[in-house]
Parts: C-alpha cells; structure tokens; sequence
C-alpha cells in the first residue's frame, strides 16, 4: 500500500483472519464467564456483539474467501 499498490488479496486476507481471531478470542473469554457473560451489565457481552459484526464491516468474511480463491 506504501508504494500506491493496492493488494487486494492481502487485504483480504488479513480482514478475514483478524476478524476470526477475535471472535474467537472472545469466545473463548465468554466461555469463561459463563452465563454472566451474556449479561450487558459485564464488558465481555459487548465485546462479543461488537466483535461479531466484524465478519460483517468492510465484506463478509466469505466474500474476503472469494476474492482470496480467485487469486490463486
């Protein structure tokens, strides 16, 4: 990107792996709280929504799959 050339592929790739990795983290520390974890009065309940929607923003993350599999 620093020298004008966009990479599209890459992008992607690096969107739909962020994205899965901190969903997934967040899973986990859900799975840590347990039912109080759903709870909106604790952090990681907005966490999980606001990390949800991350495999949405900026193209679905089976979309990044699609562009990713037409580069190759």
């Amino acid at each position: 990107m620093d020298e004008g050339r966009p990479d599209v592929t890459t992008a992607a790739m690096a969107k739909h792996w962020v994205s899965d990795q901190a969903c997934l983290v967040v899973d986990r520390c859900l799975q840590l709280f347990g039912g109080s974890g759903y709870m909106k009065e604790y952090p990681i309940a907005h966490l999980f929504a606001d990390t949800r929607v991350l495999r949405i923003f900026a193209g679905a993350n089976e979309a990044m799959k699609e562009l990713v599999a037409r580069s190759l």
